[in-house]
C-alpha cells in the first residue's frame, strides 16, 4: 500500500491557527486524479495541492490543485503555501519558484525573515486582468441576504473578473460586511439563472477605507461556505481597482476571515503594462503539522 506524505500549512498569517489552511503532498507521483480529489475532500480544506515533476525542465514543479469538489485551474494561497512548503524541505533552490498549474505559470518569490528563514512568498498571477459580465445588486444581495443598497456601484457594478479563476466582485458598505449571510438557494437560483458561469460562482465582497480593504469570499456552491484568505481573487481585485483607476499602479492591504475566528492579511497590488494589467498577491505562513497517507 503506497505512502505520500504531506503537510499542512496557514497561510496569510504569521500565527498558526489563522489564515487559510492548505495541505500540500510534497511528492503526488503514483497517485490518481480520483485519489487526489478524495484527499482533497477528506481533509475538507478550501484546498490541497499536489506536487508533480514539472513538464518543463525550466519550471519548479507541476502543481495540482483540488477543492472539495474539483481541480482548480489557480489559487493563491495554495501556490504561495506549495512554495513555502517545497523551500522547507529542500525541494526548491532558489528563491524564485515557477509553478506549472492548468491557468499558465505561477512565479512565486519567497519571501525571508530576519534570520534568512523562509516566512512566506509573493506570486504573480498567471494571466492578465480579464472581465466579464455584471450583476445586479438585488441578485448579489439575494446571494449575500443584504439589501440591494448595501451594494455600492460607483466605481463599478458587480461583475466577474479573472486572472486564472473567475469570481463575481460586488463592493458593499462597510457595516454590510459583516451582515453578509450567504443563502445556498439564491446561489444556486443565481447560476441555473445565467448560461454565462460555466462551473463556478463564487462571490467576493468587499468594502474600502484609502488603501485598506476589508474582504470576503463566499463558494458554497462548490463546497467553501466562506473562504479565510482568497489569492485568487485579491489578484484580480488589485487588477479591478486598477482598472477602474487613473493609475499606472496601486497597492493595498486585505484582511479577510475575521469573520471566520482566521484572520488574514494580504498584500496585494497592479501595474499597467501597455493594455494588459498584472498583479501580485503576498503574504506568511506558518507551518503546522505533517503526516503520511496510505492509499
Amino acid at each position: 500500500m503506497p505512502s505520500y506524505a504531506f503537510e499542512t500549512v496557514d497561510v496569510f498569517t504569521d500565527q498558526r491557527f489563522g489564515g487559510n489552511p492548505l495541505a500540500v503532498f510534497t511528492d503526488a507521483r503514483g497517485m490518481s486524479a480520483e485519489e487526489m480529489q478524495k484527499l482533497a475532500f477528506e481533509f475538507n480544506l478550501s484546498e490541497t495541492t499536489f506536487v508533480l515533476p514539472p513538464e518543463d525542465a525550466a519550471n519548479t514543479a507541476r502543481v495540482r490543485i483540488f477543492n472539495r469538489t474539483t481541480e482548480m485551474a489557480f489559487a493563491g494561497h495554495p501556490s504561495i503555501g506549495t512554495a513555502y512548503v517545497m523551500a522547507r524541505a529542500g525541494l526548491a533552490q532558489g528563491d524564485d519558484l515557477r509553478l506549472e498549474v492548468p491557468a499558465g505559470i505561477v512565479a512565486v518569490a519567497l519571501e525571508r525573515d530576519a534570520k534568512g528563514e523562509v516566512s512566506g512568498g509573493k506570486i504573480t498571477a498567471p494571466q492578465p486582468l480579464s472581465t466579464g459580465p455584471a450583476f445586479s445588486p438585488e441578485l448579489i444581495a439575494q446571494c449575500l441576504g443584504l439589501a440591494p443598497a448595501d451594494v455600492v456601484a460607483e466605481t463599478h457594478a458587480p461583475m466577474i473578473a479573472s486572472m486564472g479563476n473567475p469570481y463575481v466582485f460586488a463592493e458593499v458598505h462597510r457595516d454590510a460586511v459583516g451582515r453578509c449571510t450567504p443563502d445556498i438557494a439564491a446561489f444556486r437560483r443565481a447560476h441555473a439563472s445565467r448560461d454565462d458561469l460555466g462551473n463556478r460562482f463564487s462571490i467576493f465582497v468587499y468594502a474600502r477605507d484609502g488603501a485598506n480593504i476589508h474582504a470576503r469570499m463566499f463558494a458554497p456552491l462548490s463546497g467553501t461556505w466562506e473562504d479565510p484568505a482568497t489569492g485568487s481573487a485579491n489578484a484580480p481585485l488589485a487588477g479591478l481597482l486598477l482598472q477602474h483607476s487613473t493609475s499606472d499602479a496601486v497597492a493595498f492591504t486585505v484582511r479577510q476571515g475575521e469573520e471566520m475566528g482566521r484572520p488574514s492579511l494580504l498584500r496585494i497590488s497592479a501595474a499597467r503594462s501597455g493594455d494588459a494589467i498584472a498583479a501580485t498577491v503576498a503574504g506568511q505562513c506558518v507551518p503546522v503539522f505533517s503526516g503520511e497517507a496510505e492509499l
